[in-house]
């Protein structure tokens, strides 16, 4: 297995900030001394936040977003299959830090800025076989792949660890909400609260995606310029996001920033076989110990709301929200009840 943290697709230039003490790292204020001795500097991507690229071992880093009062309770935010932390929304982001929350975010491995992971010798694989197979009960674990999703979660314990965070609240979303589940199960010392956003249990004979919506998960650009991946981009958000609040221009812009800060299609191939060898998680489901709430949209095609209730049906004592009209996405509409539902939640006595 290869690490790669070559990052020469980047575009990014990161603006240092004042250091105190360079011989053990660079800090917005004193207090993020706390956090470990890294490097953070301001954010390219948001005014509201500093970066840092964070050694987790193994030969990976990740490229972390932190942001708000470092005095606050730490809530870490995981994404979704093959996308850069810039999909959590700036306003989504800042709402999360006005309601009270020391915010990080953060690139998976093999996404964005955080390191790659190449295997030589690795089969072909038919991703619509495996997907079969998971739906009807039958087990891909013997598929050779890259990496599966409890390997991710390691990085994410490694990173609270790293960041010396101690009990931290969680919020996942997608795949990022199946990291944090099997987080949550495996490390309950490391958890204090959880929020999942539309995720699942990853387990057979759920209801399946739309085919709409699943062929977003097997369709490719038609090339890998810059334009294709943007028009592909603004269709793959129009066929999974909330009808009526997919802001097109927005998109766009989104897309191209992903691509210009690394475009690494292979990252999203090896996440989606990670979920597919990994099969269902209910096991580390049933062992969440941490007070959680799901929400998922009623309009989401690509994971059907039903997915989400067996989620919190799985999960000991776990609360279910259904947020009428939204779907696989975090629209600026719905953003304000969102932040309540889940600051309620995290910050509950």
């Amino acid at each position: 297995m290869t690490i790669s943290n070559d990052i020469n697709n980047a575009k990014v230039s990161a603006k240092p900030s004042a250091s105190l003490d360079n011989s053990v790292g660079s800090y917005p204020t004193a207090e993020w001394q706390k956090f470990g001795a890294h490097q953070w500097c301001d954010s390219d991507l948001s005014k509201h936040l500093y970066q840092s690229m964070i050694n987790i071992g193994d030969g990976i880093e990740l490229c972390v977003e932190a942001g708000g009062n470092p005095n606050n309770p730490p809530l870490l935010m995981i994404m979704g299959l093959g996308s850069q932390m810039i999909f959590w929304p700036d306003n989504f982001i800042k709402r999360l830090i006005d309601a009270g929350f020391f915010v990080i975010r953060f690139d998976n491995r093999d996404i964005g800025l955080s390191s790659k992971v190449q295997i030589d010798g690795l089969p072909r694989i038919s991703q619509l076989k495996m997907m079969m197979r998971l739906q009807t009960g039958l087990s891909n674990k013997s598929t050779q792949v890259a990496y599966n999703l409890t390997d991710m979660a390691e990085d994410t314990v490694r990173l609270i660890k790293a960041l010396q965070l101690g009990k931290t609240h969680i919020l996942g979303a997608s795949m990022g909400g199946m990291i944090a589940q099997i987080v949550a199960a495996r490390y309950p010392s490391l958890v204090q609260r959880m929020a999942l956003m539309f995720t699942t249990t990853n387990r057979a004979f759920l209801k399946p995606p739309k085919p709409k919506q699943l062929y977003t998960l097997i369709n490719r650009p038609e090339s890998h310029s810059e334009r294709d991946i943007v028009r592909h981009s603004v269709w793959f958000m129009k066929t999974v996001g909330t009808p009526g609040h997919v802001n097109v221009r927005m998109v766009r812009e989104i897309a191209k920033l992903r691509y210009q800060r690394n475009f690494h299609p292979l990252g999203t191939v090896q996440q989606l076989n990670a979920i597919l060898a990994s099969g269902s998680i209910s096991r580390f489901s049933k062992q969440v110990k941490a007070p959680t709430i799901v929400l998922h949209g009623s309009a989401d095609g690509l994971l059907p709301a039903s997915q989400g209730r067996v989620v919190a049906k799985t999960i000991p004592n776990a609360k279910f929200h259904l947020i009428e009209g939204m779907a696989h996405d975090i629209p600026e509409y719905y953003q304000p009840y969102m932040v309540d539902l889940i600051g309620s939640h995290l910050l509950e006595k």
